[in-house]
């Protein structure tokens, strides 16, 4: 269906809606859920997808699973209902209701493969909501080990996949924003192509990449590890391999290292690890831990730059 609606103002609608869920503006309540009965399909999946950001802040719960449900029962663009059925997984035992209309998307073979898997996951995450609401098990903040709400689950496991109380999710949730913008602030090294990294090492690395034809992301986020979401240094999506370079030998860094190194081995991910040590012959590693993988550097790298 043609969008009907003129474009600069889709964008601005566009751009509005995204601005209300990343300000957590929870005074624009009333303004998203107009904006998810837009004549556009990408105002409607942005505002849905604000709403689940603003689920946990004390707006009208009720009124925006409501609104969501709708939008997930008849909504016809695909990415709109996903981003509602997101939304609503966002709101926890709140959005019971809606079980039934989940469960039918979940088990429907004539949906998409991602809007089935995603209404799978809200409906787990839904059930043991309600499960922990209407029984006598309690829920203990990891950090502080205090009884969480219902609500508190519902928020901390959707944005951390952890179990902690409001004050200790605030808390988590500012040490997690500062690291990130460390993180930015480490990134002062040009490696070509535009990407600025943290370390000679990952310089030298996105340089080898670059200069073999081999596309890759650097530092994304990425929720494909069990339930965890990872920052690989290096992800390369045509032969889904991680390349990690670990180049520190701080305490905190050994125990953070080993840990995503864990989570790598429990996933059956495919990573090559390189040291400082391993920089002087950083080719011949490079190209022998691809080869095991089955992607010959010389051969394969070739084609694909010139498309044969």
């Amino acid at each position: 269906m043609k969008n009907p609606m003129d474009r600069q103002l889709e964008g601005r609608l566009s751009k509005r809606a995204v601005e209300i869920g990343r300000e957590g503006d929870t005074a624009a309540f009333d303004e998203l859920l107009t904006l998810l009965h837009s004549s556009s399909a990408n105002v409607r999946r942005l505002a849905a997808s604000a709403l689940g950001k603003l689920s946990w802040m004390g707006v009208d719960q009720i009124a925006a699973v409501r609104n969501l449900g709708l939008v997930v029962r008849n909504d016809p663009h695909a990415q709109t209902r996903q981003y509602a059925i997101r939304a609503l997984k966002a709101y926890g035992a709140m959005a019971q209701e809606h079980l039934d209309d989940l469960r039918d998307i979940a088990w429907n073979s004539g949906e998409q493969p991602y809007i089935r898997r995603d209404a799978e996951a809200a409906v787990a995450f839904i059930e043991e909501a309600v499960r922990i609401a209407a029984s006598a098990e309690k829920k203990c903040c990891q950090r502080c080990n205090t009884h969480v709400s219902a609500e508190e689950y519902a928020r901390s496991q959707q944005a951390f996949q952890r179990v902690f109380c409001d004050r200790c999710f605030d808390e988590v949730f500012l040490e997690r924003r500062n690291f990130e913008m460390q993180v930015e602030l480490n990134k002062t090294i040009e490696a070509g192509s535009g990407t600025v990294v943290q370390s000679e090492g990952e310089r030298r690395i996105s340089r080898w990449l670059t200069d073999n034809g081999l596309a890759y992301r650097y530092d994304a986020k990425f929720r494909i590890v069990g339930e965890f979401q990872i920052r690989p240094d290096f992800y390369l999506p045509e032969l889904d391999v991680y390349i990690e370079y670990w180049g520190m030998d701080t305490p905190q860094y050994k125990m953070s290292m080993f840990k995503k190194q864990i989570l790598y081995q429990q996933e059956g991910k495919r990573v090559i690890s390189v040291y400082p040590e391993d920089l002087s012959a950083l080719d011949g590693l490079l190209v022998s831990k691809l080869r095991i993988f089955g992607f010959d550097v010389g051969v394969d790298a070739r084609s694909k730059v010139s498309g044969k």
